[in-house]
């Protein structure tokens, strides 16, 4: 038995191909919507792709067994309780799929969704009665487990699912030795969990010891704690959720699709017609000059998340990139479902020489220029776009706490006719918070150079404070 991770950081997410040498039949879990990898190491092992496996259906990102399914013919396989517009073949609880020496045990285990599910893998050239592996989905994490509030939308409460995961825990993957291995679907920096470990692989024993969801507590306290503090889900999450139940194109259609080279009259036509224009570059080169009304979130930092939770997936998005990147913008964009792109500025921002007329510049301001003019009679606003739980640790003094997903309903609260300097931890979410200010007429928005980590550089440590009535309200 072969058994490979894939790991995509910007997303946080683990996929999986479970392989089997003699009868050259692979199964993947999980696939990313850009399904090339799995092909390629399928061909260059001589493996078919049988078996397609989702844990259950991914909120984060736009699963690939649709476009596995197209290349191989690869059955796609879920738990029972999964409900889907394509065909797919139900496993229930306790089930078995063998190949060779490959042995697939699939465990049903609610509370992240009600359809999740468990893969025991053994691998029976060694053991056939102790289990290698289990792929935990979205049940259990390297220090967290998945969190169960993101379905109170279509009628399913965070009480319900929190119950279903503990017994899920308890009753299913706690029962299994503890050297079974556990490859999760997610890692840090997912929004699947609060507490998510860095690492990618753990075993059920050291989680048994070290997961504070999994120590010894009631039902009712394993609730409470694991609906505590979970962070804001992205908008776009119930949008992936359903578009993973039903048919969609392919990312390779998308891709062919999107990738259209856009005169500058008619990015300005698409503008006019409420397109979304979207500037991928970095901070720095945004703030030097962009197209009037459009939005920066770069392809640096941790693209897709942040363009699922300030753009509309169903209005169409038009594309400024450094040349050369349009595509990469166009497959990251379509990893998370937004396949709305009509598509990209020919010539990036070159095609903006003879038309200076359309171009801003953002205005930037200095660690040590913030510190002068907050000792002058009339200081500037400053809103700090970071995460409630950040500002809570430490922020500027003075400073009222809207987190980005929240700026663009609570920016009636920035006044619009006077100073106000913006920041995050480093300047990349600010960026983004600067378009939405001025496009929402706060034309005197200025973006603190470096954002928070460059005020403790030049200054220390600030003293946390007490949070302002205005700061809870806007962090909600």
């Amino acid at each position: 038995m072969i058994l490979k991770q894939f790991y995509l950081q910007c997303l946080a997410h683990a996929s999986y191909m479970i392989a089997d040498g003699a009868t050259k039949t692979a199964v993947v879990v999980d696939p990313q919507r850009d399904i090339d990898q799995y092909l390629n190491e399928a061909k260059s092992h001589g493996w078919t792709i049988r078996y397609v496996f989702l844990t259950h259906f991914h909120a984060d990102f736009l699963a690939g067994h649709l476009g596995l399914h197209k290349q191989t013919g690869a059955k796609i396989c879920m738990g029972s309780k999964a409900q889907t517009n394509f065909p797919i073949q139900s496993f229930k609880d306790g089930d078995l799929l063998e190949f060779g020496n490959v042995r697939i045990k699939v465990l049903e285990t609610p509370g992240h969704t009600p359809e999740g599910i468990s893969l025991v893998v053994y691998d029976l050239s060694k053991n056939t009665d102790r289990p290698y592996c289990v792929l935990t989905g979205d049940t259990l994490f390297i220090g967290d487990v998945g969190r169960p509030d993101l379905m109170a939308s279509v009628g399913v409460t965070a009480k319900e699912l929190g119950e279903q995961l503990y017994d899920s825990l308890r009753n299913k993957l706690l029962s299994l030795p503890d050297e079974t291995l556990v490859y999760p679907a997610h890692g840090a920096g997912s929004m699947c969990g609060k507490n998510l470990s860095t690492e990618t692989v753990s075993t059920l024993g050291k989680q048994r010891w070290e997961n504070y969801a999994l120590k010894p507590m009631t039902k009712d306290e394993f609730v409470g704690l694991v609906t505590a503090d979970q962070p804001e889900a992205p908008a776009y999450f119930g949008y992936d959720a359903q578009m993973n139940r039903e048919v969609h194109r392919t990312l390779e259609e998308v891709v062919k699709k999107s990738l259209h080279p856009l005169t500058l009259e008619a990015v300005l036509k698409h503008q006019q017609r409420g397109a979304q224009i979207l500037d991928v570059r970095k901070a720095i080169d945004y703030a030097g000059g962009h197209l009037r009304g459009s939005l920066n979130i770069g392809l640096a930092g941790k693209f897709a998340t942040w363009a699922g939770t300030v753009l509309d997936p169903k209005i169409p998005i038009v594309l400024i990139t450094e040349p050369g990147t349009e595509q990469e913008a166009i497959q990251r964009l379509g990893r998370i479902g937004f396949d709305q792109v009509t598509g990209y500025l020919d010539g990036g921002m070159q095609a903006l020489l003879e038309r200076p007329d359309l171009i801003q510049k953002g205005q930037r301001m200095s660690a040590q220029a913030l510190a002068e003019l907050l000792t002058t009679s009339q200081p500037p606003m400053i809103v700090d776009v970071r995460s409630e739980k950040e500002w809570a640790a430490g922020h500027v003094d003075q400073s009222v706490n809207i987190p980005l997903p929240n700026l663009a309903t609570h920016v009636h609260q920035i006044p619009a006719d006077a100073p106000v300097v913006v920041h995050c931890a480093s300047g990349y979410r600010s960026s983004t918070a600067m378009g939405i200010l001025v496009k929402a007429g706060r034309t005197q928005a200025m973006d603190l150079v470096g954002g928070y980590d460059a005020w403790i550089a030049t200054w220390g440590h600030p003293k946390a404070g007490h949070q302002s009535e205005c700061a809870t309200s806007c962090s909600t």
